[in-house]
């Protein structure tokens, strides 16, 4: 068996462990890339209103993990589970559709349609690349990735944020560069330490508008 054959079981554990969180693990999550985001947004100058759209965004991008049936069977984690695969991919155009039902703003549905397309296009739903990917969906894709790593889960530990940024550097070609860069200068205080950030207030006051 190559190492690729070896991955494979590995990545659909991982990709359907995505989908075991708590309703508060998920919350969790959307808390911490939403006030990432918005850090990261205004370090690239965005303004007031695309701020407060990816906040919203942060918050809700994986909304659409709420319709999404896993695929299973029973033929063993050595099998390469296709089907099983292709049901947890469709949950960023499942979240489009939900956010679009509900009239929120196209920037926010295409954020989280593109939240998992990598800047060297081996992303999904739609393998795009480069500039072609909104900004937001940029910001979106380092943060999720970031708050993942450094956040428990049932098939791994919590990386410490040191560790989780190594991580996202060998895997570079898959950000933006300049939004790579960006987020590292929200991440580190004026010593170099990392710090993870706290939520500011800013960010508190959109969530309000989500529930209202």
């Amino acid at each position: 068996m190559n190492n690729t054959q070896r991955e494979i079981p590995t990545r659909i554990a991982n990709e359907r462990n995505k989908l075991q969180m708590t309703i508060v693990e998920q919350l969790e999550h959307g808390r911490l890339v939403s006030n990432l985001a918005y850090l990261v947004g205004r370090e690239l100058g965005l303004d007031e209103e695309a701020l407060n759209n990816l906040i919203v965004a942060g918050f809700l991008h994986d909304i659409g993990k709420a319709e999404i049936e896993v695929v299973t069977t029973s033929s063993g984690e050595e099998a390469m589970l296709v089907e099983e695969i292709n049901s947890i991919r469709q949950h960023p155009q499942k979240g489009y559709e939900i956010l679009k039902r509900h009239g929120y703003a196209e920037s926010i549905c295409e954020a989280v349609l593109h939240h998992h397309e990598n800047y060297d296009g081996t992303g999904y739903p739609d393998n795009m690349e480069g500039w072609n990917i909104p900004i937001d969906a940029c910001i979106l894709r380092v943060c999720d990735v970031f708050c993942a790593l450094v956040t428990d889960r049932p098939y791994r530990s919590a990386l410490q944020p040191d560790a989780a940024l190594e991580m996202m550097i060998e895997d570079i070609r898959k950000y933006d560069v300049k939004v790579f860069l960006a987020f590292q200068r929200v991440l580190h205080d004026d010593s170099g330490q990392i710090v993870l950030p706290e939520i500011q207030d800013e960010v508190r006051g959109v969530w309000k508008t989500i529930w209202n």
